[in-house]
């Protein structure tokens, strides 16, 4: 059994700084702890602290825990200090760094003025990790489960210098979960070994200890410490060199999907259970299950729609992936327990577990109220629409133009991969809670914007000069301007019942200014996505102005959003039905 370090030491815990405490203290079989690995560390060397900590740990057999004393690495700090001696070909060829006969976490070395740390070949390769090497000047690794995908497993820095003071401390940790599954593979514990300094206040309690004396030593080469405390500077010196078993070789108790009671189905469920169910026992899931992996690009989260349904079934690099994850409603995904249990990691299932909902709660959920992704599908649409109708008008007027060069939208590529080329669609198709916050919404509604923006105003200048505008006239106007003036010019040849051949009879100046109700949502879109509208109740004013009551935002603004994409694909299906019209005659 191990040793109870705290109380074992001579020193009472409730006086000893936090870092010492942490180092003699056991790690507990929490999954989510970054466990330190190994450590450099040195805080304010010369004022009031001088606190410092060495530490390095080994991987030893529990029969280790019978053998006292502490290693060179306690005092060094690294793995090897310093590089052997030879003087002969071939004499190094039996050398295998270890700290006396036991293997490491992480790989260290160092001179007295240089240090270099690695996380050690056999953790990474063991555990079958992949690293991420970060910043310039930092010179930091990252150590991550690609198969998972877990970020982060291991990090730590890779080099400092020492030249009377450190250039920087120097700091592993790794994950608890892995750390002990590496553990329980090589059946082993893990120890710290480790030298700790600092200057402590001169109180009774400790005075106690050094028995009258001002330089007092406490165990040693028979105990797994050593304590040495000295007068020293108006306090008392304290250096602690220590072989603490710390981490056991027990693996992180980890939930199992097998087990779990999902609501609206009878029982526990198993993996096997789940194979073998062939009736569609349903289960429904909030749709901010999406959230973890739209917001990270190794995932893919394409929404796909087969025979009329909406698909958003996430998936990573052809490891695992969910199946048959339906849009139903607004926020709500439907999916069978048997294509949730189909292979993937638990840790996916247990994350969907998270996010179901009971039947009552489905129950408050319109299952025919259009989703975000149906929502931009119809943007989507209506923009394909606009291109098409667009190079149509200019074919007609001499100004000829593709659809896809016009509304940078291919309507081939949708047809034949849906949104797989268009980064833009996915991100503008992303799960939009009812409790979207304010910046959100925001966000989205400048995407919204910039969708659309791309049209060019060089094209749309020459459909308006063909309408019989001079240049002059028209000036530097743009985008909106442009568009509003269109739809002007259209909307008068139709009020007339003129054929396209009367595009360019006779052209009014209020084409250019007047102001037009049926796009005005695109103005104030635009207003939402400008930051000076962010102030003074900018955005308030907009929405009042566009017709959305305000009094609904108390939950969030998620159905402001509905109403302005709505009010958009509404102003679009305008010029849309106006340009057919002048078309079709």
């Amino acid at each position: 059994m191990p040793i109870n370090y705290l109380d074992e030491f001579p020193i009472d815990a409730a006086l000893l700084p936090a870092r010492l405490r942490a180092l003699l203290e056991p790690v507990g079989l929490e999954p989510a702890l970054r466990v330190d690995v190994s450590t450099r560390f040195e805080y304010d060397p010369y004022g009031p602290a001088r606190e410092h900590v060495h530490m390095v740990m080994a991987v030893m057999a529990e029969a280790e825990m019978a053998t006292m004393g502490q290693p060179d690495a306690t005092g060094n700090g690294v793995v090897e200090f310093s590089t052997p001696h030879v003087e002969a070909s071939g004499a190094l060829r039996e050398y295998v760094p270890s700290i006396d006969g036991h293997d490491y976490i992480v790989a260290s070395w160092g001179s007295g003025s240089f240090y270099t740390y690695m996380l050690a070949e056999k953790v990474w390769m063991g555990l079958g990790l992949s690293m991420r090497a970060l910043g310039q000047e930092a010179q930091k690794v990252v150590f991550d489960d690609m198969s998972l995908p877990e970020f982060g497993v291991a990090e730590g820095e890779i080099s400092g210098s020492y030249n009377y003071v450190a250039s920087r401390n120097l700091h592993w940790t790794l994950s608890n979960e892995y750390l002990r599954q590496y553990l329980w593979m090589r059946g082993a514990w893990g120890v710290r070994l480790f030298y700790y300094q600092s200057l402590f206040p001169d109180a009774p309690a400790i005075r106690d200890i050094m028995n009258g004396m001002n330089h007092v030593s406490i165990g040693g080469g028979d105990t797994w410490f050593e304590l040495d405390v000295q007068e020293h500077d108006g306090g008392l010196l304290v250096q602690v060199w220590g072989k603490v078993f710390a981490v056991s070789p027990d693996r992180c108790p980890v939930q199992s999907a097998d087990g779990m009671v999902w609501p609206g189905i009878d029982g526990i469920m198993t993996q096997h259970r789940a194979e073998g169910i062939v009736e569609r026992d349903t289960v429904y899931l909030d749709d901010q299950f999406l959230e973890k992996y739209e917001q990270n690009g190794f995932y893919d989260t394409l929404p796909i729609k087969v025979h009329g349904r909406w698909l958003c079934s996430p998936s990573y690099h052809g490891q695992w992936s969910f199946t048959d994850c339906e849009r139903v409603g607004r926020n709500l995904i439907r999916v069978s327990i048997r294509e949730l249990y189909k292979p993937k990691p638990e840790r996916e299932i247990l994350h969907a577990f998270q996010y179901v909902l009971s039947p009552a709660q489905v129950a408050n959920f319109d299952p025919g109220e259009e989703h975000i992704v149906a929502k931009i599908n119809r943007l989507v649409g209506q923009l394909l629409n606009l291109g098409d109708l667009l190079s149509n008008l200019g074919e007609a007027v001499g100004t000829p133009a593709d659809p896809e060069d016009i509304v940078r939208l291919s309507r081939k590529e949708i047809t034949a991969n849906g949104w797989l080329n268009s980064p833009e669609l996915q991100r503008l198709a992303q799960v939009a809670p009812v409790s979207m916050t304010e910046q959100a919404f925001l966000g989205r509604c400048k995407s919204v914007h910039e969708l659309y923006q791309r049209i060019p105003n060089g094209f749309l200048r020459g459909l308006v000069q063909r309408a019989g505008h001079s240049r002059k006239d028209i000036g530097e106007i743009a985008s909106l301007k442009l568009l509003q003036a269109l739809t002007n010019i259209v909307e008068r040849l139709n009020a007339d019942g003129e054929k396209v051949d009367a595009f360019a009879s006779g052209s009014d100046p209020d084409d250019l200014t007047s102001r037009n109700n049926n796009m005005a949502a695109l103005f104030i879109n635009n207003d939402l996505r400008i930051a000076d509208a962010h102030q003074a109740g900018g955005v308030l004013k907009a929405l009042i102005a566009i017709g959305f009551d305000i009094a609904g935002l108390n939950n969030g603004y998620g159905r402001a959003l509905d109403h302005v994409l709505d009010k958009v694909i509404a102003a679009f299906d305008h010029l849309n039905r106006e340009l057919k019209a002048l078309l079709a005659r």
